[in-house]
């Protein structure tokens, strides 16, 4: 080959070269993303897999990864949230003070419920106060678990919960109980004068533009604190975000920033997930990295985890017989384990 030859050719294979190198590349990133993809589908399978799963929403950065229903309805059909419905009554709590309807989390349940604190009550109740309730530190005795069905049997759910024994100081060990929160949704009621079907619509409702349908109320027209809320899959979603996000969303601020940290600062630690417990959210780590839930009857999970911009709802067959911490757990290892190192490795690809 001639001089000249060589100058004509080397232009020519500068061009292959370059063709090949932009096809590795590309072949590359096609691999990562496709690595990314299977680990979700991997995820999906395994989430296919659980009888009880109805359905699986995840967000990252706001943006659907899965959305998946595997029976029962459509992600844009309520469902019971069952005890996920603490975590929604937080909020309200908080929209509450932050609109003046509350003092503030040092409120008395005394002061805020007016009239409807039953004379015959433990002189100790007078020392709880909405933070205590907020965190199930309140002292009295549980109205969940064997005391449940006694409860919503009785005349006045209220005064029940408020006649209970006094069984550890107020703000002292973290007990669980439905009571507590429905001691706030009354509180609320009896501060704004309206129900809290109406504060929920006004507060979360409207601003997120999330559907929130009417629930079960008690005896005296009060609806239940700490059960029974129904919102889709995607309101859920919704909401989850709205924590995620600060409080704030789509430009508008709906909750203070404050109560966002006070919700998610360790207060107590459940006895059966041996999880921490702020103000209607459990505390614990998944996989390495700190993560916030709320936990409803027969499996209904949200989980926000911030630092992987992640918000998952799991949304499982609502109805007894309960299949206990074990599906829990199985949940939560779905999430840990599976989910995680999925969403990872989609992000890793997408870099």
């Amino acid at each position: 080959m001639t001089f000249d030859q060589c100058l004509r050719e080397t232009p020519r294979r500068l061009v292959r070269w370059i063709g090949v190198a932009v096809g590795l590349v590309i072949l590359g990133v096609a691999a990562g993303v496709s690595a990314g993809e299977t680990r979700l589908e991997r995820v999906e399978a395994s989430a296919a897999s659980m009888e009880r799963l109805h359905s699986l929403l995840v967000l990252v950065d706001g943006e659907p990864r899965i959305e998946r229903v595997f029976q029962g309805g459509d992600l844009e059909t309520p469902v019971n949230i069952k005890s996920v419905s603490k975590t929604v009554l937080s909020a309200l709590v908080g929209a509450a003070i932050q609109e003046g309807v509350l003092t503030g989390v040092d409120q008395s349940i005394a002061d805020a419920l007016g009239g409807r604190l039953p004379p015959d009550a433990d002189p100790a109740v007078a020392d709880i106060t909405i933070g205590h309730l907020l965190s199930m530190q309140s002292g009295l005795e549980r109205t969940s678990g064997a005391n449940y069905g006694t409860w919503v049997a009785s005349s006045d759910w209220v005064a029940d919960a408020l006649r209970r024994p006094m069984v550890g100081e107020p703000g002292g060990r973290m007990r669980y109980s439905t009571g507590n929160s429905h001691l706030l949704s009354a509180a609320l009621v009896e501060q704004s004068g309206q129900t809290t079907l109406e504060l929920a619509r006004r507060w979360l409702g409207a601003p997120l533009n999330i559907r929130v349908p009417d629930w079960l109320r008690d005896p005296q027209g009060v609806h239940f604190g700490g059960n029974e809320m129904r919102l889709s899959p995607r309101a859920l979603a919704r909401f989850g975000e709205l924590y995620r996000l600060g409080g704030e969303i789509g430009g508008q601020r709906i909750l203070a920033e404050e109560w966002i940290d006070a919700s998610w600062t360790p207060r107590g630690r459940s006895r059966f997930t041996n999880d921490a417990y702020g103000y209607g959210w459990f505390i614990t780590d998944l996989n390495g990295h700190r993560a916030y839930y709320g936990w409803g009857f027969g499996g209904q999970m949200l989980y926000v985890v911030p630092d992987l911009r992640m918000t998952v709802v799991l949304i499982s067959d609502p109805n007894p017989p309960s299949p206990g911490g074990a599906y829990r757990r199985q949940l939560e290892r779905l999430v840990a384990d599976q989910l995680i190192p999925a969403v990872q490795a989609h992000a890793a690809s997408a870099e």
